[in-house]
């Protein structure tokens, strides 16, 4: 049959109409990434251009060429990259899109808030070359199928929340120059198979929970220039086969509980320029073999157990720039090669056993910047030329043997920002040149041997924050007048310097926070302008001869928490404000003329008058009753030889006499004897006739140690603090003195042990421990150390608030022995090196309890359980222990208590946190 032309015209318009109406229709890649969208949290709108236009091109080419974010070829025919990082989009993937962009060669979702399971169907992308999801909360295990991605060049998965083993296939795609998996919660070991990438430049596995060993199979790795794989928890040591990857120029296995030597099969890696092996626990010397990696710039073998000398052969690392051995055993002298380094900036020593002289050359060959060498055993002169070249910025030497006057450098050297010298015997004056010194910000020299005063020209320092002379006790001299005008200074200490004069008026010192004048010969009043510094937290003016009365403008201050005037010649009424309440009294002590809370309450006139009356009265019935007061004399003679009691109560307790007290103790309806184990003295609960149950310590003392103990024991009883137990008074007599302490029967930190506790109590616990000893350590002065901290001493209060007993008693006990004086005058345990040591073993004793109480008790022995156990295997055991999964946020405050508990618990004192340190940690409060 024949068509006709007009139908055959027709028919050719009704086709052509339906094809353009398809291809009109049939943009599948923008709707695929409108349902894309449409699973994405976009509260920044950072797609707000991914919509279908009203007018849409009615030929192939696709929509979404021109959205944020898509790139196109260049006829706008096909996808081939999705860039989204950095846009603040949130959400979980399902993945069902991804079939469609069949032709996409780069895929980036970095930056962003993702979360969930990663689709599997990602790799389905099977021409990706770049595929970047870091920085996300993707979590579950990696998904089976990424070897399926053949043309993959980079995959970055860093800083995400994965889980479950390293994916072994990604080894199988040979293509691959980056891989990171990197910043998650990988565990298990480094899979063998990744030593078989036959084109990988960089592999960076840090900051997992990878344990077991490092695989040998990685030596294989022949292209590799750059490896991080620390921030884990490994078995064993370094394999020496890493030494034949012979393209590496970037070694980091830092953190990583390696153990063992060095391999000197390291010295092989001919193009490596940055070594990071810091803490870890390797052992043994440090190979001079490392002097073959003469390209390197970078060795830090920080914070491990190395002993043995710096080798002499490293005068051959010509381009080192950082030299970092600090917190080993190494011993003997720097060697003169370390001088020669032409490149050397950074030399970081501290925290060894090295002794002898600096070689005096040091900073002559090289623009040295920074300089560490604290903490060790160095004596003999500073060298002359560390800034000969005028780039030091941080020179650090405190806790060593130097000698000598300051260095003429140190004046002209204008790149000086911190300067630490502090605990060694250095002498002469402070010949610093503060108008030359443009930059310094930290000047510590405490603790020395300096002369000549406080430098006036110390006000041309304007961007100087702390400034410590303490402990130069013939510094002498005046106090600048307009040292207050510094503009940055938060910190001046200047204690036991043998100063003089009157102190300076305040002045524009908006960012002082503490002022530290104690033990010197200052005089006159203190200046009514020290209320203008707004900032002022801590004011130490003990020990001087400072008259006059303290400012009643200072009583408004804010800021102000400690305000110590003590042992003065300070008068009239302390400021009626809360700050002043709050401070213990022992910080007023020792100026007669001093009253108002938290000391005796001060007289009004009409008492005064009241008091001449009566002191009349008394005078006239002296007169009347001289005859029995001489008849008397025999009966008070007898009655000290037998040895007369007597009661002190202290702030918040009866007034009550000594024969109330004794009364109760020989009463059988008062008393209930209970003898604990672990206390070196019985503890008595007596009922007093008030009704109130109190503990009770007796000791036996000497009676020519009667004054220096009863001092101890008065700053005992002014320290009331909410983590203390309260000693309420003491009752003695010339041979015996019973301490009476608040009764706590709500059982003790031994108890509560044994028993699963929740988390919030367990925190609750170690904080208020902390907060306790912070208080003892640094807000009582002078400090008290606990002496004997332990589980069993530490009390509940009714609301569970632990408080620790005890405290001070060991010291009171030591005190009583032949071998201390028998009269201290204003006595400060400083002046005993025994105190000091107590400090530092109540801070490992507190380590010990934290870690008792992580483990429900099984951790009692520090040195034997947990020494040589990697910290991650430890931080695993006590999650266990707690029922904490490893995705729970209690997770990061178990880390951290117990990071805390290994510092505190260090073998060496020196390496210990102070508690206030501790406390920061811990809470970020102040005691």
């Amino acid at each position: 049959m024949e068509i006709s032309p007009t139908l055959s015209f027709l028919c050719f318009n009704l086709v052509l109409v339906a094809s353009l109406a398809a291809v009109y229709s049939d943009d599948v890649f923008s709707d695929s990434l409108l349902s894309l969208k449409s699973e994405f949290s976009d509260n920044y709108n950072a797609l707000g251009d991914w919509f279908m236009p009203s007018r849409r091109n009615p030929f192939d080419e696709i929509a979404a060429c021109s959205w944020t974010g898509v790139s196109c070829n260049s006829n706008s025919t096909m996808i081939i990259g999705l860039d989204l990082s950095g846009r603040g989009l949130g959400g979980e993937l399902t993945g069902k899109q991804f079939h469609v962009f069949v032709d996409l060669v780069s895929l980036n979702f970095s930056h962003n808030l993702f979360s969930g399971d990663l689709p599997v169907s990602i790799f389905n992308l099977t021409n990706l070359k770049n595929l970047d999801i870091s920085r996300n909360n993707f979590s579950g295990n990696f998904p089976n199928g990424v070897s399926g991605l053949k043309k993959l060049v980079v995959l970055d998965a860093f800083s995400n929340g994965f889980s479950g083993p390293l994916p072994a296939e990604v080894s199988q795609v040979q293509s691959l120059k980056v891989v990171n998996f990197a910043g998650s919660y990988f565990s298990g070991p480094i899979p063998s198979e990744y030593g078989n990438f036959k084109s990988l430049e960089l592999i960076h596995l840090a900051g997992n929970l990878l344990g077991g060993e490092i695989p040998p199979d990685l030596g294989k790795l022949q292209t590799l220039t750059h490896m991080e794989i620390g921030y884990n928890s490994y078995q064993g040591g370094i394999p020496m086969e890493i030494g034949n990857m012979s393209q590496l120029q970037y070694l980091d296995i830092a953190g990583a509980n390696l153990s063992g030597p060095i391999p000197k099969e390291i010295s092989n890696l001919a193009k490596l320029q940055s070594l990071f092996l810091f803490r870890n626990q390797l052992t043994g010397l440090i190979p001079s073999q490392l002097s073959n990696l003469v390209s390197l710039q970078s060795l830090d073998l920080s914070d491990n157990q190395l002993s043995g000398k710096i080798p002499e052969s490293f005068s051959e690392l010509k381009n080192l720039s950082l030299l970092s051995l600090f917190q080993n055993e190494l011993s003997g002298t720097v060697p003169q090669a370390i001088a020669d380094l032409p490149m050397l900036d950074t030399l970081l020593l501290w925290n060894n056993y090295f002794s002898g002289f600096l070689p005096n050359t040091l900073g002559v060959k090289s623009n040295l910047k920074l300089v560490d060498v604290s903490t060790n055993n160095f004596s003999g002169k500073i060298p002359p030329s560390l800034c000969v070249n005028g780039m030091l910025s941080k020179l650090i030497l405190f806790s060593n043997y130097f000698t000598g006057e300051l260095p003429f450098f140190l004046s002209n050297c204008s790149s000086l920002v911190r300067i630490r010298f502090e605990d060694n015997s250095l002498s002469g004056p402070i010949s610093l040149n503060f108008g030359s010194l443009s930059d310094i910000s930290y000047v510590d020299l405490s603790s020395n041997k300096l002369t000549g005063g406080v430098p006036e020209d110390i006000t041309q320092a304007s961007k100087l924050e702390y400034f410590n002379v303490s402990n130069n006790p013939e510094l002498g001299g005046d106090l600048p007048p307009k040292l207050w005008s510094l503009p940055l200074l938060g910190n001046f200490s200047s204690s036991s310097c043998n100063i003089s004069g009157n102190i300076p008026p305040f002045q524009s010192c908006k960012s002082l926070t503490v002022v530290e004048l104690s033990s010197n010969y200052l005089l006159g009043n203190m200046p009514e302008t020290i209320s203008d510094c707004h900032s002022l937290s801590i004011i130490d003016l003990s020990h001087n001869n400072i008259s006059g009365e303290i400012p009643e403008s200072l009583g408004h201050s804010t800021s102000l928490v400690l305000l110590n005037v003590s042992f003065n010649d300070i008068s009239g009424s302390i400021p009626d404000n809360n700050h002043f309440r709050l401070m213990d009294n022992s910080a007023f002590l020792g100026n007669p003329k001093l009253c108002g809370v938290p000391l005796q309450a001060c007289r009004n006139s009409k008492e005064i008058q009241t008091e001449l009356l009566w002191v009349l009265v008394l005078c006239a019935a002296v007169v009347v009753f001289i005859a029995l007061a001489v008849s008397g004399v025999y009966y008070i003679q007898k009655e000290r030889k037998k040895g007369q009691w007597k009661m002190i109560s202290f702030n918040g307790f009866p007034n009550l006499t000594a024969n109330d007290v004794l009364k109760s103790f020989s009463s059988p309806e008062f008393m209930e004897t209970i003898q604990y184990p672990l206390v070196s003295s019985p503890i008595c609960k007596v009922t007093l006739p008030t009704g109130i149950t109190v503990s009770v310590k007796k000791i036996e003392w000497d009676p020519q140690r009667m004054e220096v103990m009863e001092e101890l024991i008065i700053q005992m009883g002014n320290a009331r603090h909410k983590n203390l137990t309260r000693l309420l008074g003491y009752c003695y007599n010339k041979d015996l003195v019973y301490l009476l302490y608040d009764h706590l029967p709500n059982g003790n930190v031994a108890d509560k042990i044994l028993g699963r506790q929740d988390w919030s109590s367990k925190y609750k616990t170690v904080l208020g421990i902390a907060k306790g000893l912070c208080f003892l350590h640094h807000d009582c002065y002078p400090a008290i150390p606990h002496g004997g901290l332990r589980p069993t001493n530490i009390v509940f209060a009714e609301s569970m608030e632990p408080q620790l007993t005890e405290f001070g008693f060991r010291f009171l006990m030591q005190l009583n022995k032949a071998s201390f004086p028998v009269t201290v005058s204003k006595m400060q345990p400083g002046q005993y090196t025994s105190v000091k040591e107590e400090l530092y073993m109540d801070i490992y004793n507190f380590g010990n309890i934290i870690l008792e109480i992580l483990t429900n008790g099984r951790t009692q022995n520090v040195s034997k359980s947990i020494l040589n156990k990697p910290t991650e295997q430890l931080l695993e055991e006590i999650c266990s222990e707690n029922e904490v999964s490893p995705q729970n946020s209690l997770r990061k405050e178990i880390s951290l208590m117990l990071e805390v508990a290994l510092l505190c618990t260090r073998s060496r004192s020196t390496d210990q946190l102070s508690m206030k340190d501790v406390l920061n940690l811990l809470s970020g409060s102040i005691c």
